[in-house]
């Protein structure tokens, strides 16, 4: 495909200018925080016209995390056009239907600005999709254009200010916007505890007060456990020696991080995953002969909402079986199961119903739908690390022509691009493979012990923290404010 034919409509989407000259670490800092200003007003304020009573709070925490999104406001659709763009774009360029030099400046532009008109058209399309399949519900018919389009502008205004953060701020406005929404489901999530959960044991008495009261910190625990094994991950690395072509006994060593790719490949697999629970939102209504079909895809039930009515709920088919769809195991103040025994027992007892097209109903043990859920996570996982190292130049091919470029080979070898790619050849794909099953299953597993902002959130965090120190570090950015420096490390 010629994308050279988009330019003229490439050239009607309005950009953010890059800074006349570098700007300082103060200066980005004051951006970074005018930004996320501007983030959290939408991230607080309600959209016009929505019935927030109606809203499963337990469904929607772990959407809200990973689209960096607070449903029901001005910010329900989050940064999710943004990610969604991106892996269309590289499911084509990976395909080969896009042809695109990322080293070429001039192609690197091209590709960004299609990415931000289909972030754009994603973004339209999400809030009418929301609005239309209850997942936003709307208080009246006569406001669902204008939450369609309170929706549909915000989104876009996010993709800008991710645009803006890129070009003014520390670091890409997507890692901060989730950072940011982690952290409140945190604070809120620790709130919730210290003043409902704990103390509502403990008024309760009994002998098994003090201990019911100690098992409602268990979500904060398993925050704490989550980030530690994350901070432990981020700290394996294998170092490949190098030597000096022009300076000989000078040498050096090339780290090869366990987790080489980040939590990126889980960001892009998780939002993929909890875009079709929403996008397949539209088959609750469907009848007939198709009913089988659409029921055997995604097969949702009416539940009793919060505000007295009935919503509908994703309960069973492919889809949820695909799906991080697991109730809380405590915080019953926001529709959680109760406690971790309830949590445990339900996970053990519970089914849900899948559709054969051909068989009829079979009722699946909820054990089945958290094996799947790992099993596809860490799929997705690996396939997106692998098309995102291509996609970002940190391939064994690229990284042995950025060594080659400043001089440096592997010792005992002729100085050639291509025997050193070889020789990385054994080290990146498979240490690419190895991080992204870790980071799938340590997310699958976070999601499921329930912890406090999800434990998948924490681990995305904890990664995002990890990333922006280390690009301060090599920028030197932090020798001017130690007290930063200090709070980061």
């Amino acid at each position: 495909m010629n994308i050279k034919s988009l330019d003229p409509l490439l050239k009607l989407i309005p950009g953010i200018k890059k800074p006349a000259s570098p700007l300082s670490f103060r200066d980005k800092l004051k951006w970074t925080g005018a930004i996320m200003c501007a983030y959290f007003i939408l991230f607080s304020t309600p959209a016009y016209g929505v019935n927030i009573a109606t809203l499963q709070q337990p469904v929607l925490q772990l959407i809200n995390v990973i689209f960096a999104a607070r449903t029901g406001t001005l910010i329900t659709v989050g940064i999710g056009p943004i990610v969604l763009s991106s892996i269309i774009l590289q499911l084509l360029q990976g395909s080969g239907v896009f042809n695109i030099d990322m080293n070429d400046p001039e192609q690197k532009g091209r590709f960004q600005a299609i990415q931000k008109l289909a972030a754009i058209v994603i973004a339209v399309a999400e809030s009418f999709i929301f609005t239309f399949t209850g997942y936003v519900p709307v208080a009246a018919p006569a406001f669902f254009g204008l939450v369609v389009l309170q929706l549909a502008i915000s989104a876009i205004i996010v993709i800008f200010l991710d645009e803006m953060m890129v070009k003014y701020g520390l670091t890409s406005g997507i890692n901060l916007f989730i950072a940011g929404g982690v952290a409140y489901s945190i604070i809120a999530g620790t709130i919730n505890i210290l003043g409902n959960e704990a103390v509502q044991a403990i008024a309760a008495g009994g002998a098994a007060a003090l201990p019911n009261a100690i098992l409602a910190f268990g979500p904060l625990f398993f925050s704490i456990l989550v980030m530690l094994v994350s901070i432990y991950a981020y700290d394996i690395t294998v170092e490949v020696p190098l030597a000096f072509s022009q300076l000989r006994g000078v040498g050096g060593r090339l780290p090869i991080p366990f987790l080489y790719v980040s939590v990126l490949p889980v960001i892009l697999a998780t939002s993929l995953v909890l875009s079709l629970t929403v996008w397949f939102g539209f088959l609750a209504g469907v009848s007939g002969g198709l009913a089988p079909l659409a029921h055997f895809i995604a097969f949702y039930q009416k539940v009793p909402s919060t505000s007295g009515g009935l919503t509908n709920q994703l309960t069973g088919g492919i889809i949820y079986l695909i799906s991080p769809n697991f109730p809380l195991p405590y915080s019953s103040t926001y529709g959680g199961i109760g406690g971790y025994g309830p949590y445990v027992t339900f996970l053990a007892t519970s089914t849900s119903p899948l559709y054969l097209p051909t068989g009829g109903l079979i009722q699946v043990p909820e054990w089945v739908h958290i094996i799947t859920y790992t099993l596809v996570l860490i799929v997705l996982c690996i396939i997106f690390g692998r098309f995102w190292i291509e996609m970002t130049g940190q391939s064994p091919k690229n990284v042995a022509e950025q060594l080659q470029g400043v001089g440096w080979q592997i010792p005992g070898f002729r100085r050639d691009p291509r025997i050193t790619e070889n020789v990385l050849n054994k080290y990146i794909p498979t240490i690419t493979i190895l991080g992204s099953i870790f980071v799938g299953l340590l997310a699958a597993l976070a999601t499921l012990t329930g912890a406090v902002g999800t434990g998948m959130g924490v681990l995305l965090t904890v990664g995002i923290m990890y990333m922006l120190y280390k690009q301060l570090e090599q920028e030197k950015s932090l020798e001017s404010m130690p007290g930063i420096s200090k709070m980061l490390s």
